[in-house]
This record gives structure tokens, sequence and C-alpha cells, in this order.
């Protein structure tokens, strides 16, 4: 892995557009007064998506943040509009809301942390961070064109080895043979859709449509709502989803996987349901430097043997430089202490778990989900985000939303 390579790649994944980021109108920062820490030093905060995740993620955003609002598309029958909403962009027009924490499923995370950057909000972010790869490109972006702060809901990278990352962010570290095999972990069978399901009447206090949001409105059932939407693949993907960026940012940042993604994905799983997420067994994953990631379910099929656990210790890291290369390592500067979003809405400092950075670690797992979807071996382009010479793929990393809403 080549030093001006990884820059190459930022670089390119920083600047590359995504057309139509929100279908919002721009409204310039210096219209909403958004961007600095108020003159109370106390923020606003707003909490979109109330259910059994949205206490936890409010308090993400730190001691100094006072709850303003709160929406819920299950507050349709008492929302009111100054406390309650039901509609997140009506929300979004409040100049006192500094800050927001985004806790609905999955499906419209990245249209509302869009549209919050757009409208001047920093955002603290549930994982998973999107529902698919296209939105994740589409969310850094944001963060990048509206220069706010970003912050996926996950921090296993403040507790990973920086000694590790400095060895992958040096660039002397060419080509390597490391092998990092997660196992378990990833409630398969507990977040699986149902095939078939009942036709309920939708409850009076719920925006049904509102709910489905950019994807396909289908009938309600109330196994789509509550935590058993993580079983369908219009509203998350599957406990691979709902767990795996708890289980890789650690990973990703100390092993420098943050910076590109898989060149080739291999899957191991029956076929999968169009709609309902279903049981898998392990995906291998490599990069263009040989670097293997291995997620391994343990609970469908045999389990994986193709390669052992390797390369993975700073010392077997080093190793693998040459002696002159592992002076000009310890020659290098120790990395910069990674920020919390309490103290980056604070000194306008990137968050450590930053759109693009959390946009890669992401994708480790979208990629899994669409190589078990289509049930073959896939090879994918990280400066482009697209699945290469298959379109059927391809179509699973950039899906198609529901009007009005567009990416």
């Amino acid at each position: 892995m080549k030093k001006d390579k990884l820059k190459t790649t930022r670089r390119r994944f920083l600047k590359s557009s995504a057309a139509g980021v929100a279908a919002l109108s721009i409204v310039p920062r210096n219209v909403l007064g958004q961007g600095q820490t108020p003159p109370s030093g106390e923020f606003g905060g707003a909490l979109i998506g109330c259910g059994g995740r949205g206490g936890g993620t409010f308090g993400g955003l730190g001691p100094d943040v006072r709850r303003v609002a709160l929406c819920d598309v299950k507050f349709k029958d008492r929302a009111d509009n100054k406390m309650y909403y039901s509609d997140f962009r009506r929300l979004l027009e409040r100049k006192d809301v500094h800050v927001v924490a985004i806790a609905t499923p999955p499906g419209w995370h990245a249209l509302i942390s869009i549209a919050a950057m757009e409208a001047g909000k920093d955002v603290l972010c549930e994982k998973p961070m999107t529902r698919f790869i296209a939105e994740g490109r589409a969310v850094a972006e944001a963060e990048r064109r509206y220069n706010r702060i970003y912050q996926i809901g996950t921090y296993g990278r403040f507790g990973a080895n920086q000694k590790i990352r400095k060895i992958f962010e040096s660039g002397l570290l060419n080509t390597c043979d490391s092998v990092y095999i997660r196992r378990g972990g990833v409630k398969v069978k507990e977040w699986s859709g149902k095939v078939k399901y009942n036709v309920d009447e939708v409850p009076a206090n719920l925006d049904w449509d509102f709910y489905c949001g950019a994807t396909q409105q289908r009938p309600y059932n109330r196994h789509r709502t509550g935590g058993t939407h993580r079983g369908y693949w219009d509203h998350e993907g599957g406990g691979l989803s709902d767990m795996s960026h708890h289980h890789l940012d650690g990973p990703a940042y100390q092993f420098g996987r943050d910076l590109t993604s898989p060149v080739e994905i291999t899957p191991y799983a029956p076929p999968m349901h169009p709609e309902a997420c279903g049981l898998w067994g392990w995906c291998e994953m490599k990069y263009a430097d040989g670097f293997t990631i291995v997620l391994e379910s343990g609970e469908w099929g045999e389990p994986y043997d193709r390669l052992k656990a390797a390369n993975t210790s700073e010392g077997e890291l080093k190793d693998m430089l040459a002696e002159a290369d592992r002076k000009k390592l310890d020659e290098m500067p120790d990395l910069e202490p990674l920020v919390k979003f309490p103290e980056a809405i604070r000194t306008r400092k990137q968050a450590g778990g930053h759109a693009a950075a959390s946009h890669r670690v992401s994708t480790i797992y979208h990629l899994a989900n669409v190589a078990f979807r289509c049930g073959r071996k896939l090879r994918f382009d990280p400066e482009t985000d697209h699945i290469v010479g298959d379109e059927e793929a391809d179509r699973l990393v950039n899906q198609p939303v529901r009007a009005p809403w567009r990416l």
C-alpha cells in the first residue's frame, strides 16, 4: 500500500460529486447563524427517532447540549411543531437547534444526515451509518461541502492501537498478507425477517408512508417496526448491518481499512430472499494491498477454513518492513489523538468517526450483504464505489429511492 496511492484515494473520494445530495433547498450557514459555539456555551439539541436507542444516542451529544425538540413518525397524533415533530424537515428549520442525534431505522440515516448538515447542524448518527453504499458517499460529500461535524454512534476506534495505525498511514508497508477474522456476534437469526407475514392495521399515531420514506411502501406489518425492522432490506441489512460497525470500527481504524475498501468479495451463504434478510455463513474480503478481512457468523453452514488469522500484531507488521523503513517509522511523529463529538462541536476539529472514514467501515459489511444477496464473488472499485462488471450487483450499491425523496 503506497502512501501516495492512499492520499490519492482519499482526495478523489472527498472531491467526488454525489449528484443531488439532498432534495431540500440549500440555506447558507451565515443565514442560519450555525457553526460556532452558541454565546451561552450551551447547544440546542434535537433527537430524531425516539425508539429504544434514542436516549442513548442523544446522550452522546455531550453534557452541554440541551434537548429542545423531539421528532418521530409515531408522533403523528401529537405533533405540535414546538417540542414534538413528525416531519424532521420542520424541525431542521429551527435556529435554536445546533446539533441533532439521529436514531431512526437506517433507511432514514443518510437523508436526514444530509438535510441536517445542509441546514447547518452537526450530526451524531446511530450505526449502521447508511442502508447502502452510495448513501455513505453522499453523506461524506455533505460533511465536506457544508463543513459540518459528523460522528457515527460507535466508538471502537478511540481504543484502537495507534502504533499499528501509524504503520499503515506511513505508506512504508507496500503489501501485506495480514488476515483479520471476526467470528460471531452479529445476531443473524435474531434479526432475520419474515418471509410470510400478516397485513396489520396502521396505528393511528404512526405515519406509515413517512416511516417507509425513500424505500418501497409495503403493506404495514408490526414486525417491520421496532427492533425487528432490522430483518428487512428496505430498512436495514439484518444482524450484519446492526452489529458490524461496533465490531469493525476499531480494527478498520487500526489497520487502515477506513482509507480504502475491499476489491474482492467472496461469499458463503444460502440463497437470499429479496425482501427479508436471512442466514449466511461467512464472507472473505481482500484489499488491493493483500490485507484480508473475514466475517463469520457461526450461525449457518460449514466453518470458515480457507485462511488463518495472521500478521495483525504490531511486531508482525514491523517485521514486514525493511530495517531502514523501521527507522523511518520511528522518526515519524505519533498520530494526533482522535477527537470525540462533544469536543469536536466546540473546537470545530473533525470528529474521530467522521463520515468519510465511517463510510469506508460501513462499506465492508454492505459489500458482504451485496455478495450474499447476489450469491457470487464480486469485484469492487474503491475509487468509484462501484461493483466492477456486474450490473445487477451494482444496483444494490446505489439503490433507487422512492419519489419525492432522492439522494
